[in-house]
């Protein structure tokens, strides 16, 4: 009978021995358990070729068991914890991805997208706590200033709110959000492509630890692994996964941001856009999302991204409306009434009823209205509308 420590074990050496969302993995600790499948695979007993070729050229270089020994260790020494789908903190929203499937997927990275075996978390918040009214803010590294600020803005205003924001921990629109929503004083997630103790981009290393003090840092990379390119495109679907929703604030025309607003709308889950300049080069990929996914919502602010991510009929955002005005309260004879009158030459009352198209009373009593909302003005024994303010004639 194996114990709990076996089975924490066995986890971290089937993410060291293939990358994380490898589904014939999932699979295997799903059918056989995760000490079971770490035992077929190191016998040679993969189901695929290409497993067994990985399986095999990452035990040329150390002991599977040693190395998850040695970064459980590792692990512990930096206040970092493992969180595994047994324990009480899992996030159950991230078992989606075992149905994802993307369209036109070709490359491993768009079909190899099954949930997590495991996570190392640093800081103190439960991580289904942090994650359960969460909602993702990502884009361009090479934001623009237009775009890292609306970035903050919607970090700050979603943590006001006691939303959770999670990124990705890179520069440009991630780092906005992070900054936005520790500025607000509320929680923020980065997901990381590399160990939780290993700042990338170095740049960010002060922000990484503000944020594993007040909110967490995530990785299925056990502490130690490098920020190898394509484990940032297998971390965005846990991104697009952990989240209610995802928000693209800028993206060039080939991004991996992009990436994770596609692997939202595969799940289901909300995906908007932030719009921005057509002269922007950084516009492009939100812009042709918009264009290709019927499904993709346009966002201009805060309220927007609650109203798709909130609850029904809590969370509507407010109709954009101009300032109101007295003309704007005015019924159909009023308004008759009101355009029939010249600025600067009076008129009598018959010529304004006929004018205007209604009767005198009509006329009168609407006139009277008008004259108490500053609309209209008697002179000399007739009406004229009002001037503007501050217009002496």
């Amino acid at each position: 009978m194996t114990g709990v420590d076996d089975r924490r074990q066995a986890r971290v050496a089937l993410t060291w021995l293939a990358e994380p969302g490898t589904r014939s993995v999932h699979r295997l600790v799903h059918q056989l358990g995760p000490v079971a499948a770490l035992d077929l695979l190191l016998a040679g007993g993969a189901p695929e070729r290409a497993l067994r070729a990985a399986v095999a050229a990452r035990t040329a270089t150390g002991d599977a068991r040693a190395v998850a020994a040695e970064a459980l260790a590792r692990g512990d020494r930096l206040g970092a914890r493992l969180v595994t789908p047994e324990d009480d903190e899992w996030p159950p929203q991230v078992a989606a991805l075992s149905k994802l499937v993307l369209p036109d997927a070709a490359r491993r990275v768009d079909v190899e997208t099954d949930p997590p075996l495991c996570f190392w978390v640093r800081g103190a918040w439960p991580l289904d706590d942090a994650l359960t009214r969460s909602v993702a803010v990502v884009g361009a590294r090479a934001a623009t200033p237009y775009g890292s600020h609306v970035a903050t803005e919607l970090g700050y205003g979603l943590a006001d709110r006691e939303w959770t924001v999670v990124s990705g921990g890179a520069f440009g629109i991630d780092s906005a959000a992070h900054r936005g929503a520790l500025t607000a004083g509320g929680r923020t997630v980065a997901v990381l492509a590399c160990g939780v103790d290993r700042p990338y981009p170095m740049g960010n290393a002060a922000l990484f630890d503000r944020i594993a003090e007040t909110g967490l840092l995530v990785s299925e990379w056990m502490p130690g692994a490098e920020p190898l390119r394509p484990r940032f495109l297998i971390r965005n679907r846990v991104i697009a996964a952990a989240t209610r929703g995802t928000v693209l604030v800028e993206a060039a025309a080939r991004s991996g941001a992009t990436q994770t607003l596609n692997r939202a709308l595969g799940l289901g889950r909300p995906a908007m856009v932030v719009p921005g300049p057509v002269t922007s080069a950084m516009s492009v990929g939100g812009h042709e999302v918009l264009r290709e996914k019927p499904r993709s919502r346009l966002v201009a602010g805060v309220a927007h991204v609650l109203e798709e991510v909130g609850r029904i009929g809590d969370d509507l955002a407010p109709l954009a409306r101009a300032p109101e005005r007295p003309r704007d309260r005015l019924d159909d004879d009023a308004t008759q009434v009101l355009e029939a009158l010249p600025r600067r030459r009076p008129i009598d009352l018959e010529s304004v009823a006929a004018r205007a198209g209604v009767d005198l009373r009509t006329a009168m009593r609407k006139l009277s209205m008008l004259e108490e909302l500053a609309l209209v003005v008697r002179r000399d024994g007739g009406y004229a509308l009002a001037p503007p303010p501050g217009d002496g004639g």
